[in-house]
């Protein structure tokens, strides 16, 4: 059954071919002259003919722009293509004839117009790769301030309630103390009041049997009786002493505002002075198929690279450095690193296994399996998806197994941990859709990745993921049959969908000069791609004894690791030097 290419949208960049009729061989040579692509053959037969072998060939990257036709105004049989230096306007050639320029200079306007345009380019990519992401970070930056601060903001204001609730607490028990030890006084003194009242209870009694008894007397007949009796009786006891009670006194602090805010605590403004946010140095970008002299290229490279990177290149010939077994998996279909004598490695049933570089297993675990499903973090924590329970994974140092991040609806394919900021980048996908969502080393998530600036779906399958020294992500993409490539800011770059018909891309990775590996489970090969789509070669064939290269990864020594389906074998080779 035939099988149809599935659409690319078109700003998807494919392989060069030769512009010659006929030649459907790869561009390498472009000819400045006659304005024509061609392949190296081609190139070839095109500077034997006589009347081109002053033609200027130069490689592909180093082509000048063909001017634009513009007719001339004056002059509408002819087209616009000197400069008059003196005049700064374009002119055709009958132009420079005429006699407001006599004695001026003149220049090749293709030289102005290529110069213009790669100074466009070089402007449009500092704003694609710098201006824009790095305004892009610094939103992020103010949004999770903003976050912060109401976080801040919240927590003073908890800490205020608890302190005023800590105050009252306070309050309510001085106040119950005091209560109670007036209660106290109150029940003593009317206690003492009772027993004076109940005194004078008993003295009035005493007083009342006496008026009683002089009473008798009085209308007694019996004088002996009244004489003798009255004379003992005549004496009154005097009235009881008693004391007033002595009340207790409330003793009024008088607490004002102020009193209370010093107990509270107060909110003080900061009198510290706003730092101004860093805003990271710009780097000196590379331009796609930009035209550069040898000395500008020298120069520019000495801004961008590092001494290391320097002095590297590809090599003329891919050398095969070692190869060993890895017990414990049935093939290899992902390698992650973990430092440079430790790898982590997985087939395609889930085993994961921890090695040395002479295939020792250190440790190994179960999961529930994939492609480009683990990676290792900056601090070396091992990651891994599981797509079933739709969670990722995190392994510390001390083995311990926590879920880490929660993918909702979404089944989490590859992951790779970035080595230039650490976060997180997972290849997604549900039945109908695809996308890329970056993470932060906690688990936030920054930002998701679907679709181009035309609305196309960027993703269906991304099975595998890597990042670039420029910050791109370039993602595997099984369902589309392409490398997707987007900015670090989610803008859409470039397809690369092979050389052949079809192309069934698996492992990818990149290095320390921005080169895309990527393996061709179709034609047994692994690709090579500058960072900006490019196809240079392919780097490993069936020829040099690959039979099918399923993963990739390049180690700090630069190094490029190639695992197999169908074979336990993880094979190392040179390629640079």
């Amino acid at each position: 059954m035939a099988h149809s290419k599935p659409k690319i949208p078109g700003t998807a960049q494919h392989f060069l071919e030769c512009g010659f009729e006929d030649c459907e061989r790869n561009c390498e040579f472009y000819c400045n002259s006659c304005h024509h692509q061609m392949c190296k053959p081609c190139r070839d037969q095109h500077l034997k003919i006589p009347e081109n072998k002053n033609h200027e060939v130069v490689l592909y990257q180093k082509r000048r722009r063909q001017l634009p036709v513009k007719k001339c105004k004056i002059h509408p049989n002819k087209e616009v293509d000197i400069y008059c230096k003196d005049c700064n306007i374009p002119l055709c050639s009958k132009c420079s004839t005429m006699q407001e320029h006599q004695r001026h200079c003149f220049i090749d306007l293709e030289s102005i117009y290529t110069e213009k345009f790669e100074l466009c380019q070089k402007e449009l990519s500092k704003i694609h790769n710098y201006f824009v992401p790095t305004s892009q970070d610094l939103q992020r930056e103010v949004r999770e301030d903003a976050t912060e601060v109401k976080q801040i903001m919240d927590s003073i204001r908890t800490s205020m309630k608890a302190e005023a609730e800590s105050l009252k607490n306070m309050v309510d028990t001085v106040l119950s103390e005091n209560m109670e030890e007036l209660n106290q006084i109150e029940k003593s003194l009317l206690e003492k009041l009772k027993s004076q009242e109940k005194t004078f209870d008993d003295y009035i009694a005493y007083l009342s049997d006496l008026v009683k008894e002089f009473q008798s007397y009085l209308s007694s007949n019996e004088l002996t009786n009244f004489t003798t009796q009255l004379l003992d009786n005549l004496k009154i006891k005097s009235i009881p002493e008693t004391t007033k009670p002595i009340t207790p006194e409330f003793s009024s602090v008088g607490y004002n505002k102020n009193d209370v805010a010093k107990l509270l605590g107060k909110v003080i403004k900061s009198d510290r002075k706003a730092e101004l946010r860093r805003v990271k140095s710009m780097e000196i970008l590379p331009i796609a198929t930009s035209m550069k002299s040898t000395s500008e290229q020298t120069k520019q490279d000495k801004q961008v690279k590092s001494d290391k990177k320097q002095t590297m290149s590809l090599s003329a010939s891919v050398t095969k450095v070692r190869e060993f077994n890895v017990p414990g998996v049935d093939d290899v279909y992902h390698v992650s690193l973990d430092q440079s004598d430790r790898l982590w490695i997985s087939d395609n049933v889930g085993n994961l296994v921890q090695t040395d570089l002479q295939g020792n297993v250190i440790q190994k675990i179960k999961t529930s399996g994939g492609l480009g499903y683990h990676t290792v973090t900056q601090d070396r924590d091992l990651i891994f998806t599981d797509q079933d329970k739709k969670v990722i994974n995190r392994i510390t140092q001390d083995n311990k197994i926590t879920e880490f991040i929660k993918t909702g609806d979404w089944e989490p394919r590859s992951i790779h941990s970035s080595h230039i900021n650490g976060d997180l980048l997972v290849g997604m996908r549900t039945d109908e859709e695809g996308k890329v969502t970056r993470y932060n080393k906690t688990g936030k998530e920054l930002q998701n990745i679907q679709r181009d600036s035309e609305g196309w779906e960027l993703y269906s399958n991304p099975h595998y993921i890597t990042e670039n020294i420029n910050g791109d992500i370039c993602v595997s993409e099984y369902n589309k049959r392409a490398v997707a490539v987007v900015n670090k800011s989610g803008q859409h770059r470039f397809f690369y969908t092979g050389q052949e018909s079809w192309f069934y891309p698996y492992g990818i990775c990149t290095d320390v000069l921005g080169h895309i590996l990527v393996c061709d489970s179709l034609s047994n090969s692994v690709h090579l791609l500058d960072q900006d789509g490019q196809f240079l070669s392919l780097l490993l064939t069936p020829q040099q004894g690959v039979g099918y290269p399923i993963s990739v990864c390049v180690d700090d020594e630069n190094n490029l690791y190639v695992g197999q389906y169908k074979t336990n074998t993880l094979t190392v080779y040179q390629y640079l030097q």
